[in-house]
């Protein structure tokens, strides 16, 4: 049964498995709120999986370690229990679809681990790491629904607490729930007054849609940038604990997570997956009672895929107003951009892009399009410049 002693007894094992992710300040990220950082981003592995992978194979008998243990994960909980299995001398194995990607197979076997590709999807690789552990005797180690997996979990919170003890609020992204059923429990049995937020990403709502039904469903499908917190069904274990422990779950969208990713980078230094920016995002989008509070955004991981990062900080510009856009109807004639490009000059904005177009239905025969794509500060410096070239007789036909 999962206590607080359990909790302390993880931590204590964990201490020559994990590394010390100190919480750190931060500023300009929020207006409201005093906001710190817990950077599981930081640890061994790009995530904080390790700490429950780690503790479930410390907490295996001597036969079981002999026989092996047994993982399916395209992600963050496979390179996690290679590491664990292989700093205890376990034999692994990770059952990967083959469609996953190269890096992350690559990456899962640097840590040690036998890599099985599976032909199919998650579920076909899911599938087969269950038929192997029927015939060859290996422990299978869960993602999140294991109470030592969560227990392993849990050393977030109690280190949160121990360094922090005056904070009011913690935020912690979930996926099978996992994560924050450890972190819950672990500091609400500390002190109950501290208030503990779950968030989702909006394309893979399934813990948030199962509290609000009360009871466990499963989604059809899931979409979402945050790949690591991408799961349709909760669990039997975390679903209760989230139940009894977890103040409040929202939801961030997709252009929210883009955000977070870019005001981490910009602001910390910081690099986060989708997955690991969802807390900072529900900080950020006000998803909480959080104004005036102490509040300590968990970031739960770093393992972004290189190749769709340029794609989330061009998101990222865009919902914060720093990238946009406009669209002008003017009589095509010399010097017409000059002006347009001056006026946005003047204002403080640089143009990047101009497209020009004369097809469509324009009003002059004389007329075109001019398409402006530009770097501005926010949104209120968008409608300052908008503002400036409509007052200087333009034709705005769409601003974003």
């Amino acid at each position: 049964m999962l206590s607080i002693d359990k909790v302390f007894h993880a931590s204590v094992v964990l201490k020559n498995i994990v590394r010390d992710t100190a919480i750190v300040p931060t500023e300009g990220i929020t207006e409201d709120c005093q906001l710190f950082l817990k950077p599981e981003n930081l640890q061994k592995t790009g995530s904080f999986k390790l700490r429950g992978s780690g503790y479930k194979i410390s907490m295996l008998s001597d036969e079981e370690k002999q026989r092996g243990v047994i993982a399916c994960s395209a992600g963050n909980h496979a390179q996690g229990v290679a590491l664990a299995a292989t700093k205890s001398g376990v034999n692994s194995i990770i059952c990967l679809p083959d469609s996953a990607p190269i890096s992350k197979i690559e990456a899962t076997k640097r840590y040690g681990a036998q890599v099985c590709l599976v032909e199919g999807v998650y579920d076909d690789a899911y599938n087969r790491a269950l038929e192997l552990k029927e015939e060859r005797g290996y422990t299978f180690v869960h993602p999140f629904d294991d109470e030592d997996v969560i227990a392993g979990q849990g050393t977030i919170g109690l280190e949160i607490v121990q360094e922090m003890n005056d904070v009011d609020a913690v935020i912690v992204p979930i996926g099978g729930g996992g994560l924050i059923s450890g972190v819950a429990f672990a500091i609400k049995s500390m002190n109950p007054n501290i208030k503990v937020y779950g968030v989702q990403a909006a394309g893979a709502p399934s813990m948030f849609n199962s509290v609000h039904e009360g009871s466990i469903g499963c989604l059809e499908s899931v979409s979402t940038i945050a790949d690591g917190i991408a799961v349709k069904q909760p669990g039997e274990h975390t679903f209760s604990l989230v139940q009894k422990y977890v103040d409040d779950i929202a939801l961030v969208t997709e252009d929210e997570i883009a955000a977070a990713i870019l005001t981490l980078i910009e602001k910390q230094k910081m690099v986060a997956e989708g997955a690991g920016a969802v807390s900072v995002a529900a900080a950020m989008f006000n998803k909480f009672p959080i104004a005036g509070k102490r509040v300590v955004s968990l970031i739960s991981g770093g393992n972004i895929d290189v190749t769709i990062l340029s794609r989330v900080i061009e998101r990222g510009l865009m919902k914060s107003g720093r990238s946009s856009s406009l669209v002008i109807e003017l009589i095509d004639k010399p010097g017409q951009l000059q002006t347009v490009s001056r006026i946005i000059a003047d204002c403080g904005g640089n143009v990047t892009s101009v497209q020009y177009e004369r097809a469509g239905e324009i009003e002059s025969i004389n007329g075109c399009y001019l398409k402006l794509g530009m770097e501005t500060r926010n949104y209120d410096h968008v409608r300052m410049i908008a503002s400036a070239l409509t007052d200087n007789g333009f034709k705005l036909i769409e601003t974003k």
